[in-house]
Formats: C-alpha cells, structure tokens, sequence
C-alpha cells in the first residue's frame, strides 16, 4: 500500500519509486514525517515499461510534436504513425501549477480497486502511471483525478460517469485509523439529486481541469456583490472561471476582490484582536487571539462564509473550513487565521481556485456525465464509519 494524494487538478498518477532512494528536494516544509514505501517495478512480476506504440507515452510527451521523444529513442516514423514502435517511452517531466516538479518513467501494473461492496477487490490490468525517483517538492505520490487520458477515472473508464470524495477534517490527518470517502462511478452519481449542482464551465485552454463559476460570497449578512466577471467566465484565450482543486490546499481568489473579502472580516470581527505577529510569521493575512477558558476550543464567533455558485448554488462553509488554529490554546486562549490566499500575479489560467481545505466536511460530487458539480455540507466521519472506512480500535 503506498499513500497518494487525490489531485482533481492533474491526470497523471505517479508513485515514489526506485530500489534504491527517492530523491526529493526542497521538501523540508512540505514532507509529512511518515516512512515512504517505495514501489519498486524489480519486485513486480506484472510490472511493465510503457512503450512508445501507447497512448499514453505521446500524452506524457505531448507537445508540438509528439513524436519528438520516441523519434529521438530510435523509433521510425511509420512505426510511430501506426502506433507499434515497441522502444521504452523516454522518461519525462511533469510540472505542477504551484511550482512541483517530477521525473520519471512511464510504468503498468495491476491496480487492485476497492469493489462496490466490503470485501471485493477489482483488479485493473496495465494501470499506466508514473515511477518517479526524483522531485522537486512533492514529498509524496499523486493520484491523478483530472478528465485527461491519464487519469483514473478515465483509465478506469468511469469519465462519462463521474466521481464523489468526502474530506475527512484536518484534525484527522495524522490518524491511521479513518479515511475520507472516495466513490467512483454510478455509485457515486445515483440518487444524488438532493445535492445542488452547479454546472461545469468548460475551458478551451484546460480542458482536462473542472471550472465552476462564482457568483457571490456572503459573510455573515455581509454580501460581496462586486465579484468579477472573470470568476464565472473565461476570456477568448480561455483563461478565468474558479477551478476545483483539491491538488491545492487554500481557496485563492483573485485582487482587489481579495482585499474586498478581508476588508469585510475585518470590520465584522471587531470582539477578537488582530495577532499580527503570527500573521507575519506565517503569511496569512487574518488572525485572531481567541480565548479559549481552561485552553479548550469552544465554538468560536467567526461570521459564517458562504459562496454562491452559478445555478443558484450556495455553499456555507463548514466550521473550521475558513479560520483555523495554528497550534493548541496556551494561557486560555489561540490564535486562529484566515486559511485564504490571494491568486499570484498572473493573468493566466484560472482565475480562482477552490482548495481541499475549504472542501473538508463536505461532499463534492463530479458528475462527468451531465458536467455538472454538486455540493452538501456533511459529516465525512460519519460517512466514513458508515462505509466501514473507521477501524475499530481493540
């Protein structure tokens, strides 16, 4: 078993990978402090290089011309155009949008898949995904859940259906015993109509990521009317739309509506002063000392946060969701932060980003096949154990 994380904001799922070492640099801030297990294609006998008569190698590979690679790995063009050069696919580099970085190479095995009921294991020969030795800040493999060829859904043939996760809340990350829900295909679209979906906006420049629009957000009875255009739509280079991405962590919103959410906390939250010293220590840009009697949590008085979708869709965030602790209470009080950040400069891609931390607590789900994106607030915990994803302590 290796752990991954679930990225709705790329395809590729690759793992950490070598018999020897995985290299990973500038990975001090980011690396959880848990042994990675290695996988380790020498001790595999279903294992299997990816060659350049696949799909996938051109995918990886793809560029102007896709043929580049594997022309430069001795293959001829007419094996190349019918698709039966059997050379190793060239190993690749794959980027990420907030600056991560992997090497590696192109590999099949058995993927064995959890069934639809407890105790049933669905194997899925010549999974294609990446065996990476060496990255530049990403501490830990990815499972690629974005609408590309590479991706899980699509190999697994669920695109045209879809796929639903619950995060499980942050307090939960360390603990072994629980994991968040993740349901792929029928299952997770069938008697969902309860849900409010909002569509998905499709981008010319990204098909393969999933766009959503904003209308509006609401703090407390506060509303922010003056969200721009470019949230909801995209302009003729396909760039703008808010992109749902569980590969990052915050929800970042595009300036001055950034600084126009701030500047409504802070005239909201006036009964809790400003900890401006953590603020510089860890970049947020909203903290707060709250009390915390017999340094205990109790339900703090933060002004509720809720974002209006297109199609009349409103989603109030879960607590916990925008202002979180930084560490435990220490005399009777702690100092929570906005866990927002403003888009980095750049008029490129998308305009806003929804991320994982404001989607715990609550069930999103992918319907491929109407293109559409349902929200509702619950319990992933509870879900959990009801799917029997909680192990009993003995």
């Amino acid at each position: 078993v290796i752990q991954v994380y679930m990225d709705t904001g790329s395809d590729l799922t690759w793992v950490p990978c070598g018999n020897l070492s995985f290299d990973c640099m500038d990975c001090d801030d980011y690396r959880n402090n848990k042994l990675m297990s290695n996988f380790s294609p020498s001790r595999s006998s279903s294992s299997s290089r990816d060659t350049c008569a696949s799909s996938f190698c051109l995918n990886i590979h793809s560029s102007d011309n896709p043929f580049d690679p594997c022309t430069m790995s001795g293959c001829s063009l007419s094996t190349l155009l019918k698709s039966t050069c059997c050379r190793p696919c060239p190993s690749f580099a794959y980027t990420y949008g907030e600056g991560g970085l992997v090497t590696g190479i192109l590999t099949r095995d058995t993927l064995k898949v959890h069934g639809s009921s407890p105790g049933i294991i669905r194997e899925i020969p010549k999974f294609c995904f990446g065996c990476v030795g060496s990255t530049y800040r990403e501490p830990i493999g990815i499972a690629g859940f974005g609408r590309g060829a590479l991706s899980v859904p699509s190999q697994l043939g669920f695109l045209q259906k879809g796929f639903s996760h619950c995060f499980l809340a942050f307090k939960y990350a360390n603990d072994p015993n629980i994991s968040s829900p993740l349901v792929i295909g029928d299952v997770a679209i069938s008697s969902k109509d309860n849900l409010q979906f909002t569509p998905m906006l499709k981008s010319p420049m990204y098909p393969n990521y999933y766009y959503i629009g904003l209308e509006a957000i609401t703090i407390g009875n506060s509303s922010l009317t003056e969200v721009p255009l470019s949230l909801r739509e995209f302009d003729s280079q396909g760039n703008g739309g808010l992109l749902v991405d569980s590969g990052t962590t915050y929800t970042h919103l595009p300036e001055p509506f950034y600084s126009q959410l701030l500047s409504i906390l802070q005239s909201t939250i006036t009964y809790y002063p400003r900890a401006k010293e953590v603020e510089e220590r860890t970049g947020f840009d909203l903290c707060y000392r709250v009390p915390c009697p017999n340094n205990t949590f109790t339900d703090d008085l933060f002004p509720s946060i809720t974002f209006h979708f297109l199609n009349n869709v409103s989603l109030v965030l879960p607590q916990g969701n925008h202002f979180y602790a930084m560490s435990a209470p220490s005399n009777s009080s702690a100092v929570k932060c906005l866990l927002f950040q403003s888009m980095d400069d750049g008029d490129y891609g998308p305009s806003g980003v929804f991320g994982s931390f404001q989607q715990q607590n609550v069930e999103v789900v992918y319907d491929l096949e109407k293109e559409r994106i349902g929200f509702q607030p619950m319990d992933c915990a509870s879900t959990a154990s009801a799917q029997g994803l909680h192990k009993k302590k003995t």
